[in-house]
């Protein structure tokens, strides 16, 4: 198996990048695009486990628009092989001053293209 496939490695950034964009214009339609159309997909969030793609979906179009903006850190995404990705990054938002977020998502290539297939979501004190 390959580690850090440059092509699949771009790939995956572009569409990390094209999700980023997505998530802070609250593009729901977008967003609800990038996870598996599947009941296997699950997002656990800062508050919520979410099973299952419609209960993703549903996720997104309740979700306020209000302060999603956010600037990332230490972004990281590795391949595994040429169809399989783990995305890492650090976020911060000036509304939530001495908390850092956390995301990590599971990219994985299906013919339609790299869909996320599991996403986490935490947010903690700032370390020390």
């Amino acid at each position: 198996m390959t580690l850090d496939d440059p092509e699949a490695r771009a790939e995956v950034a572009a569409a990390f990048a094209d999700y980023e964009r997505a998530l802070t214009a609250n593009d729901v339609a977008a967003l609800d695009a990038f996870f598996l159309a599947s009941e296997a997909a699950i997002r656990y969030g800062a508050a919520e486990n979410l099973y299952g793609y419609e209960a993703i979906r549903a996720f997104r179009a309740a979700r306020s628009p209000a302060g999603l903006g956010r600037r990332l850190e230490k972004t990281r995404i590795v391949t595994y092989g040429r169809d399989f990705a783990v995305a890492a990054t650090l976020f911060r938002r000036d509304g939530a001053p001495g908390k850092v977020g956390r995301q990590m998502q599971t990219w994985a290539r299906f013919p339609e293209g790299w869909k996320i297939v599991a996403a986490h979501v935490s947010v903690i004190d700032e370390p020390a």
